[in-house]
């Protein structure tokens, strides 16, 4: 029963953001354009908005963190407190209301890997990513559900019934590994904690901004 309740409470909160979406970048279809606005197209935002396709589940992340992909950075927008409490390995925070500040911009702007954005759930992820959206920023993702879906999924993964299928096992099974990875122990299987490996933070190279050509012309 409180399962059902939450579900319909996040559904209705992510039905108010997919409003929220919407609203926003259908009002910047009327909006003068003013040079300081430059990004991308109010049409194409409106088609981003409504995609799914910015989302990455926790499984792929934690696919790529065991692997050591080269090709990403992880994001956290939640505020420095909460950042500091707990957060995903090699994570950069950085809040949401600071997100437009110049220092942010060589983690966002840049095109050296994809960025992962990530909060407790994805609602103040999607509000950062629609942010960078506007801004004509690439190769920005979120990850579907946030830390709440990681702990869920990677860090206590649900054992399946005897009933259920065999992908639905060996999808335990690669979620079981995952969480030894990253520390969690099974002292009825294994005498020892698993070592948690760290990834060498990224070197971010800054997206270069483009020179303004001199106008050519005159007397």
């Amino acid at each position: 029963m409180i399962n059902r309740k939450l579900a319909k409470v996040l559904s209705f909160r992510y039905k108010i953001l997919a409003i929220i979406f919407l609203v926003l970048a259908g009002g910047l279809v009327v909006l003068p354009k003013y040079e300081k606005q430059e990004g991308i197209q109010p049409e194409a935002l409106l088609k981003n908005a409504v995609s799914s396709e910015r989302y990455i589940t926790t499984d792929e992340l934690a696919d790529l963190i065991i692997n050591q992909d080269p090709s990403f950075i992880l994001i956290d927008v939640r505020e420095e407190e909460s950042y500091k409490k707990y957060s995903l390995p090699n994570s950069i925070n950085i809040p949401l209301d600071k997100l437009l500040s110049e220092d942010s911009n060589s983690f966002l702007n840049q095109d050296q890997f994809d960025v992962i954005l990530f909060s407790n759930d994805h609602f103040y992820a999607d509000q950062a990513w629609l942010i960078c959206n506007r801004l004509d920023y690439n190769h920005i993702r979120v990850l579907k559900g946030g830390l709440n879906a990681w702990f869920n999924t990677i860090i206590n993964p649900e054992k399946p019934s005897e009933n259920q299928s065999v992908i639905a096992s060996e999808l335990y099974s690669f979620r079981k590994a995952a969480s030894m990875y990253f520390g969690v122990a099974y002292p009825d299987e294994f005498k020892a904690k698993p070592v948690v490996k760290i990834i060498p933070k990224k070197k971010v190279i800054p997206k270069k901004k483009k020179k303004k050509m001199p106008v050519e012309g005159g007397c």
